[in-house]
């Protein structure tokens, strides 16, 4: 299924594009990490929509988010216990759960471990989420049709993925293969959940949404940042889609593509950018690597996340 599409959208498109004329009334929305950056964009569109959204932020302050009818949790990735309050609290509701967006995550930060002793970027980008997407997963059965997106990136193609030692015990750490694995496990985590989730409903996506300077670079210096070619003189963000270089509006697009398009019904499992599946490629500094969306790769990811987190549908 990891075919494009050859949908009319482009790199230029916008989340609000994506969602004109589309009325979301009555159906709840959870964005991890919707108090700045992509998510609160996605937040605000899927929220305009009509949805009742939910972000989740590590330390929320009352009455912080600037949209109307967005509620904020606190939720921190790398306790168990945080997210399983945030997980019993929301199923308790009743509610069912239409789009699930896992859209929290950290880049390039020195090494820190969890209160497992696993490694901070995997923790936080893969296991928390895992761990949220599981224990949620009666909400999303009870939706009838609930969407799980993932936000991976084009981080994935620096590759090393090493099951043997997600933690880097064995490894010298590098921040940006660390970086690399747990990118990659976000798209593995989209095709292991889409396997089990198709027989109740539950359709999973990866998204890459494009190079953007935001509040994920804050472990980066401005020569770090500039020497990737993301900054002007002026020190402001290059704005380039043609090249992968977009701003949040942009960035945000595929996301909400992938939460609430009709040209993705029946299908599940793939890892999409601007606003389309992705092409496989193996070179090209595009497209998905077939390592990120091994159905193989993908249970044997699932297993050890199971094995790591004790928690399992």
């Amino acid at each position: 299924m990891q075919q494009p599409l050859n949908t009319p959208w482009t790199a230029f498109t916008t989340a609000d594009e994506i969602a004109a004329g589309v009325n979301l009334e009555g159906k709840n929305v959870i964005i991890t990490g919707g108090a700045s950056g992509l998510g609160l964009e996605t937040a605000r569109v899927l929220a305009q929509a009509g949805a009742n959204v939910t972000v989740t932020a590590r330390s929320p302050t009352a009455g912080a988010h600037p949209i109307p009818k967005v509620e904020v949790a606190q939720l921190e990735l790398e306790d168990h216990a945080s997210i399983e309050r945030f997980a019993k609290e929301f199923v308790a509701s009743g509610k069912p759960l239409h789009i699930l967006i896992l859209n929290a995550g950290i880049m390039a930060s020195p090494l820190t471990r969890d209160f497992d002793g696993n490694e901070g970027q995997f923790s936080t980008n893969h296991l928390g989420h895992f761990s949220l997407a599981v224990q949620l997963w009666s909400a999303l059965k009870a939706a009838r049709g609930a969407r799980i997106v993932a936000l991976s990136s084009r981080g994935h193609q620096i590759g090393g993925f090493d099951l043997s030692d997600l933690r880097f015990e064995r490894r010298e750490y590098n921040k940006w293969l660390a970086y690399g694995q747990s990118k990659t496990a976000n798209s593995l985590f989209a095709v292991g959940a889409d396997v089990r989730g198709v027989g109740d409903g539950i359709r999973a996506f990866a998204v890459h949404p494009g190079s953007i300077v935001g509040p994920l670079a804050r472990h980066l210096s401005k020569q770090e940042i500039a020497g990737f070619g993301a900054l002007n003189e002026d020190g402001s963000p290059v704005i380039d889609p043609e090249n992968d270089k977009k701003n949040f509006a942009q960035g945000a697009a595929t996301t909400v593509w992938c939460a609430i398009s009709p040209d993705l019904e029946g299908l599940g499992g793939v890892y999409c950018e601007n606003s389309d599946i992705a092409s496989v490629e193996t070179q090209a500094r595009k497209g998905v690597r077939p390592y990120a969306t091994d159905p193989r790769t993908a249970d044997l990811l699932w297993e050890e996340s199971v094995r790591l987190t004790g928690l399992n549908i």
